[in-house]
């Protein structure tokens, strides 16, 4: 048993790893998207001085690593055996439940998963072991800290309100101080501003955290409580005097430096205060082993499942090296995880002061609810307050317009450097406690407060953003429940199946990870079908094109699968289909979204606001396309799920003909359009071929109802197939036509722009 618990041992350090990869493909929303959706560095040095944070943070937090050895059950009362399981069953629950999320694209709290999956493993092991030995559950109280595990959890819980309320107040404040405009305001404030900002940040990650770093010695600890007062002072004068020269001689932007400062604060803090999340159980195992072969050591009639853990609840310093290793994992993920990237974007969009092309989240009734009252509140603010104050108010949020051309940012440095601060400020004071605070909890509603008090959740969207906020807290709820039961149900299989339940599990993870993290394909849009503002028309029209024939071809291969899956009733096959044209629907209604954008962010006029047209006029014909395709298919899925008899004899014949019928009507449409040709003759004559097939199709379709008394339920959907395949015919017919008109008249105008000047006739003397 020894040497399986030591084998135990190594792999739940290499799980370890997997966890950091999954972990901070999740929590790297908590200090990457400030930086990043204010667009106040490089890519490349965010990503470096949050590196750098991490890093260093991880030497930090040590003293957190008690968390997972007796912050939520007493290991007194457990035996070598009983934790060994226990942590086997947290960390094998933990990567799948983390890996799941962020495959979802939701950021959730590590912080929460590890305290669930730990309080539900331990209150089921102490369950069973008292049920086996007493018959009851009586007692069940004293296995569990639940003094520390209560304050944890109501920590975690009221993270939620005070990140919340803070960041709206202190946003508010902020954006009344310096405005949408604060270039101005910024000279004459920007000094002290950035002092407090950057004294703040050196007081809580240094001088508070200081207490849980690893290599800090106790001299080292009392010089720094006896001297704080004066450090801080000078910091925050020197800070406030240099940058405030900075501003006025050499106008410096020291909220840059802020942003970058405070995303090194909150990549510390994360790393200090969540690296127990992912390493904490595995170095608890690590411990315990360490502890048992000690006791065995002295005591050679000890065994596992007679030694018990007390010794776990002493304080123990984690080796630096350790943590060094953890970090330099943590930083590798940053820079090479692309779910990491996509989380991010979550959080940006739901922060974003400007509406995107389309919103990530859709409307709810809970929403809907909130904005309503929040509406109701704010008219009877508005007649409560005078109106000189309002005035005074409306001018201070007025956002300035955009420029032609100018591509608005998710948000601007002010309030970056306000989430930024505040989430690190938060986050280190909970480290200094020893607390596991949420950081996703904490930066997130830090984020939307933020957001919410900057005006950046006007009526157009605040019903979408609410959802997208309640949908992510929902999920940390449901984080919580799904861990306890989880990780419950795993040690209770351990317990019962011992070795091969572990053996079993621990090869079915570590496959799924590899698979999700290393062999799966992400969706991507393809960067040929973005139509951002400051096109050339000659690239313009590449991309129209491209786009145009690569939406036909995959309308008509969805198309083609449905109709074979569907005459082969295959019911799983359609509903894949089915996903397939949903999302084939969402991508085309965000292709023509960007018309919108086009017009707010294009330059020019005349001709290029005719293309525009010509654009919106395509893509709602594709759009139209698309929807009826969607609606067939959810047809047809209906047909099957209802074990409803498919398409027999000439209707069978007349779909598959169907199917081969669109897939040379799309290669005809493509011959065509690479032709260049200018007659409307051959496309005319395509068309109503393909279209008399379909009467013809109907027709045989009236034969059958008559003769075999076809149900009105077929009937209908027979209608509606050979209905889409007149639209395809139709609608694309009229693309074709409208994309060769805009090919026409931007090549014309590209000739005009390029024609040499004609000289001006020289004037007669008189």
């Amino acid at each position: 048993m020894d040497t399986f618990l030591t084998c135990t041992m190594v792999f739940l350090m290499l799980l370890a790893s997997f966890n950091l990869f999954v972990g901070v493909s999740n929590d790297a929303v908590n200090f990457l998207s400030s930086a990043l959706g204010s667009k106040s560095a490089r890519y490349n040095i965010v990503m470096g001085v949050a590196a750098a944070g991490v890093l260093l943070g991880c030497t930090f937090s040590s003293g957190m690593m008690e968390i997972a050895r007796s912050g939520i059950f007493n290991p007194q009362l457990f035996t070598y055996w009983d934790v060994m399981l226990i942590f086997f069953a947290v960390m094998l629950t933990d990567v799948l439940l983390l890996d799941t999320f962020n495959s979802l694209g939701l950021p959730t709290s590590t912080t929460v998963s590890i305290v669930f999956e730990l309080l539900g493993a331990s209150v089921v092991s102490a369950a069973y072991k008292l049920w086996v030995s007493t018959g009851t559950i009586i007692g069940l109280g004293a296995y569990i800290n639940n003094e520390k595990a209560l304050s944890i959890i109501i920590g975690i819980l009221a993270s939620v309100v005070i990140a919340f309320t803070f960041g709206t107040i202190i946003q508010w404040l902020m954006r009344y101080l310096f405005t949408f405009r604060y270039q101005k305001v910024y000279r004459y404030v920007g000094g002290i501003y950035s002092g407090l900002c950057l004294t703040a940040i050196f007081y809580f990650l240094i001088v508070k955290g200081a207490k849980g770093a690893s290599f800090m010695t106790p001299a080292l600890i009392a010089w720094l409580d006896a001297n704080t007062e004066t450090l801080m002072w000078s910091f925050f004068l020197t800070i406030t005097v240099v940058f405030q020269i900075l501003i006025w001689f050499w106008n410096f932007n020291a909220l840059r430096i802020v942003i970058l400062a405070g995303t090194f604060a909150l990549a510390f803090a994360f790393a200090g205060n969540d690296l127990v999340n992912f390493v904490g159980v595995p170095l608890a195992a690590m411990q315990s082993a360490g502890i048992a072969a000690s006791a065995e050591a002295a005591n050679p009639a000890l065994t596992p499942t007679t030694l018990y853990m007390g010794a776990l609840k002493e304080s123990v310093v984690t080796p630096t090296i350790w943590l060094i290793i953890s970090g330099l994992i943590m930083v590798c993920t940053l820079w090479f995880s692309p779910k990491a990237q996509r989380v991010v974007q979550t959080a940006i969009n739901l922060s974003a002061s400007e509406r995107s092309e389309k919103e990530q989240f859709g409307s709810t009734v809970g929403a809907r609810v909130l904005v309503r009252s929040g509406l109701g509140v704010n008219r009877i603010i508005n007649q409560i307050l005078p109106r000189s104050v309002l005035d005074n108010i409306d001018r201070h949020f007025e956002k300035p317009r955009l420029k032609k051309g100018e591509v608005p940012l998710p948000f601007d440095q002010v309030r970056a450097s306000v989430n930024l601060v505040l989430a690190s400020i938060l986050i280190a004071t909970a480290t200094s406690m020893k607390l596991p605070l949420s950081t996703t909890y904490v930066t997130f509603m830090v984020a939307m407060g933020s957001s919410l008090a900057d005006g950046a959740w006007d009526r157009e969207t605040a019903v979408y953003r609410i959802s997208g906020v309640m949908a992510v807290i929902s999920g940390w709820f449901l984080t919580a429940f799904t861990a306890f039961i989880a990780a419950g149900i795993a040690v209770l299989l351990c317990i019962w199946f011992g070795p091969i339940f572990m053996v079993i599990g621990g090869v079915c993870v570590v496959a799924l990870l590899v698979r999700s993290n290393f062999f799966s394909k992400d969706k991507k849009v393809e960067a040929m079908e973005g139509f951002e503002a400051g096109l050339s028309k000659e690239e313009l029209r590449k991309r129209f094109n491209a786009a145009i024939d690569r939406n036909l071809k995959q309308t008509i291969d969805i198309f083609s699968n449905t109709t074979m899956n569907f005459l082969s009733e295959d019911y799983s096959a359609v509903k894949k289909d089915k996903l397939e044209a949903q999302e084939l629907l969402d991508h085309i209604s965000l292709l023509r979204s960007q018309y919108y954008l086009m017009i707010s962010h294009g330059q020019g006029a005349g001709k290029d606001y005719d293309a525009r047209n010509y654009y919106y006029r395509t893509f709602s014909n594709v759009k139209d396309v698309a929807q009826d395709l969607r609606n067939t298919v959810n047809q047809m899925e209906q047909h099957l799920a209802n074990s409803h008899s498919v398409f027999k004899g000439q209707l069978r014949t007349n779909l598959l003909k169907a199917v081969d019928a669109l897939s040379n009507f799309q290669k005809s449409l493509s011959e065509y359009v690479m032709s260049g040709s200018t007659t409307d003759e051959v496309l005319l004559r395509l068309s109503n071929t393909n279209l008399e097939e379909v009467n013809a199709f109907q027709l045989e379709l009236m034969k059958e109802i008559e003769v075999n008394k076809m149900p009105l339920h077929r009937s209908e959907l027979y209608l509606s197939i050979l209905q889409l395949y007149r639209e395809i015919i139709n609608r694309y017919t009229v693309i074709v036509l409208l994309q060769r008109e805009l090919n026409f008249m931007l090549t014309e105008r590209h000739e005009e722009e390029n024609a040499p000047a004609v000289p001006a006739k020289p004037q007669a003397q008189q």
